[in-house]
């Protein structure tokens, strides 16, 4: 007769059993089982925030006493097989709608603790992005034949008349990659990536001295609360409950954002480092960093210097978020970065050496990292930008936008009345001028307003559709790492790797679909609810105490954010493998 081995939490709680115990009640009795369960198997505690996990609970409640889970290997084979049939199915419905919308192939690449180079592919339209694949590029990455190869396995994947374009950052050997797709693909486009460009604007923003003073001069006051425990909540006392720091999709998004927070708290951490409860405490008045922070608070340069970092960085903050949100923004960059560039002109108007410096660093990006022609063609075509006579930018766009229309239209039979058909758009005659038309321009989205009042331009219309309904972005999607490290294990054998590849899928496929369904008007798509605890604006050491390392927990499980991919990697090494796997 063999005799089970107790489990970790069964050596710790002896007394643990299926029954309640007699002094809980069964809902306190389950509260406890669900915490066990949490606490044996190093479930982040961000999971019980899913909608999926209230919905396992009703559905197990709806069960009755008695109910059995499905095994491990029920889990890994028949519900594996099951779902993954149910994404496909979703998969394929989308798809119809290539051929109107046509579609965004999104590639992603990042280094690993291993320095190997990962490429997780996407496809994005306007109903949904889904994950594609992961693929371990390190053996090539350098290799534009091979790389180049592997794009042209994933266009055909999709279909090479539905791709409108694809999105690569500039990990890669993006020349020699774009190079030959533009030759091979006479209809397909190579766009950067809008969030991308725009956070090393502000990446190269936070270098500039007085910015970067003064994130320090934040982070020691941000440093001081959140390595003390009765700071912080103190802290929490005269902000009501509202953190000081953020944690963005980067590190300079963070900071500033992190900065932007400080500053409305400023009033309160005032009155707080001048109240009793501070001054009469001895575990921190009158300490070195105590004085350090009251130096700051007090110091009115920090603050016009907190100003003017939040006003220079919020344009581009607003642009951001417009372009992370998942949703088709190509029509809508262009005019976004110009209202951000007349940010910075207004706001230094009286200063003309400031503003040279970041309208400098804004330039130097849009020409090196973001201009494409397909932003400006989709710009030219974006009705409430065509119609708004206070935009001065588009005959300058105008040159772009036919070499748009001369790739996507490439024969003169194809382009035969296309001038007509562009005179009538923009003079809004026909049904473009219909009031129905005219009142929907800056309400719809550009993509939709073409499909219903683009019948007077049906060549132009169905060219407009298909650059207006792609995203411009791949930081939206930028989640899970560890995750993938698992599938690209060296030890990892075919049969485990197979399972672990249907798994990813299912979970990044089930997060993204999440993501679309549950988007609300007050979420923030550049910033995560959990502190990132690894962050330089708290850790004060390499040596992080127990305490410190348990609040990090959460945020480095779930890998949601850029920043903990290292800490990521090292909560699950490679003998901690996920999904039992």
């Amino acid at each position: 007769m063999s005799v089970e081995t107790p489990s970790p939490i069964q050596k710790v709680f002896p007394t643990v059993t299926p029954m309640a115990p007699s002094s809980l009640n069964n809902q306190e009795n389950a509260e406890r089982s669900i915490a066990l369960f949490f606490f044996e198997n190093k479930i982040d505690f961000s999971i019980a925030r899913t909608s999926s996990y209230q919905l396992m609970i009703d559905a197990i409640a709806k069960c009755g006493p008695g109910f059995t889970g499905p095994s491990a290997e029920t889990l890994k084979t028949t519900w594996l097989e099951r779902v993954k049939s149910e994404m496909s199915l979703q998969s394929k419905d989308i798809e119809k709608e290539w051929t109107t919308t046509g579609c965004t192939i999104i590639a992603d690449t990042w280094t690993d603790n291993k320095s190997r180079a990962l490429i997780n592919f996407l496809v994005s339209s306007p109903s949904r992005t889904f994950f594609h694949k992961s693929v371990d590029a390190s053996a090539y990455f350098k290799n534009t034949k091979c790389l180049a190869e592997l794009f042209d396995s994933v266009i055909q994947d999709f279909g090479a008349e539905n791709v409108v374009q694809i999105i690569m950052d500039s990990s890669f050997n993006y020349t020699g990659v774009a190079n030959h797709i533009l030759q091979n693909y006479t209809t397909i486009f190579v766009s950067p990536c809008a969030s991308q460009c725009l956070n090393l604007i502000l990446e190269e923003f936070s270098k500039v001295d007085w910015v970067n003073r003064c994130f320090l001069q934040a982070q020691t006051i941000s440093k001081f609360i959140y390595n003390n425990a009765s700071m912080l909540d103190l802290m929490k006392r005269f902000t009501g409950g509202q953190d000081l720091i953020r944690t963005g999709i980067t590190k300079s998004v963070s900071s500033f954002l992190s900065l932007q927070t400080i500053l409305k708290q400023r009033s309160r951490l005032k009155h707080m480092f001048n109240s009793p409860e501070f001054c009469t405490n001895s575990s921190y008045a009158n300490k070195t960093h105590s004085i350090s922070c009251i130096s700051i608070i007090e110091d009115n340069d920090f603050w016009r210097a907190a100003e003017e970092c939040v006003a220079i960085s919020e344009p581009f903050l607003k642009v951001l978020r417009e372009v992370s949100g998942g949703k088709p923004a190509v029509g809508s960059i262009y005019e976004l970065m110009t209202r951000a560039k007349e940010s910075i002109r207004t706001y230094y108007i009286m200063d003309e050496n400031k503003c040279k410096v970041f309208l400098d660093i804004v330039d130097r990006k849009w020409r090196d990292q973001l201009h494409s022609p397909l932003h400006a063609a989709a710009a030219f075509l974006n009705p409430s930008i065509q119609y708004n006579p206070e935009i001065k930018f588009l005959t300058s766009i105008k040159e772009d936008f036919f070499k748009v229309l001369e790739k996507l239209l490439p024969s003169p039979e194809m382009r035969r009345d296309i001038t007509n058909q562009i005179f009538t758009f923009t003079k809004a005659t026909g049904m473009f001028g219909c009031s129905l038309a005219m009142e929907a321009r800056d309400v719809v989205s550009p993509g939709l307003w073409w499909e219903q009042y683009g019948d007077s331009a049906p060549v132009l219309q169905r060219v407009a559709i298909r650059i207006l309904s792609q995203v411009c972005s791949t930081f939206t999607f930028e989640k899970h790492w560890s995750a993938f490290q698992q599938i690209h294990s060296e030890k990892r054998n075919k049969i485990d790797r197979e399972t672990l590849n249907d798994l990813v899928y299912i979970n990044y496929n089930l997060k993204l679909s999440r993501q679309t369904r549950n988007k609300s008007l007050d979420a923030d798509p550049i910033q995560f609810d959990d502190i990132d605890m690894t962050s330089e604006w708290v850790e004060e050491s390499d040596s992080p105490s127990p305490t410190q390392w348990l609040d990090r927990f959460g945020s480095a499980l779930d890998g949601n954010d850029l920043n903990t991919r290292q800490f990521n990697a090292a909560m699950f090494g490679s003998n901690d493998h996920i999904f039992g796997l």
